[in-house]
């Protein structure tokens, strides 16, 4: 099983950041956190890395559904949203995928909102598919 979902976009990375966080803005997710891992690992250990950002988004309401049912779930939390330029200039998305992330997890209601939350991001991905560049 795949833990992902991805595809990848023919725009610039800072426009394809752009147009993912309105994508999960449009599914209901905002962005909670931004890691800028290229600017990261040059502070922190002066490694050249290419333009790579994570994006911590949280459906609020699914992420309170998901806390009732399970209050450890909060280490899964929230769902990461990778963009990375590729070596062809291109910039590639990935998005977690829940239902992979949480198996070890045995709740069924936990389960039944991963499933909620894997086709929102899916619906992410794939519109972004059909976004112009």
């Amino acid at each position: 099983m795949s833990y992902t979902f991805s595809t990848t976009l023919d725009m610039p990375f800072d426009a394809a950041v752009t147009t993912v966080t309105e994508a999960l803005k449009e599914e209901g997710f905002g962005v909670l956190t931004e890691i800028d891992v290229k600017d990261t690992l040059k502070k922190k250990i002066d490694a050249d890395f290419r333009p790579y950002r994570i994006l911590g988004a949280c459906n609020p309401k699914m992420a309170h559904q998901a806390l009732q049912a399970e209050p450890e779930i909060g280490v899964m939390l929230p769902c990461n949203v990778v963009v990375q330029e590729d070596e062809g200039g291109r910039t590639r998305v990935s998005a977690v995928d829940p239902v992979a992330s949480m198996q070890a997890v045995d709740n069924p209601a936990l389960g039944e909102i991963a499933g909620q939350v894997r086709e929102a991001l899916r619906r992410v991905v794939e519109g972004l598919e059909r976004t112009p560049a």
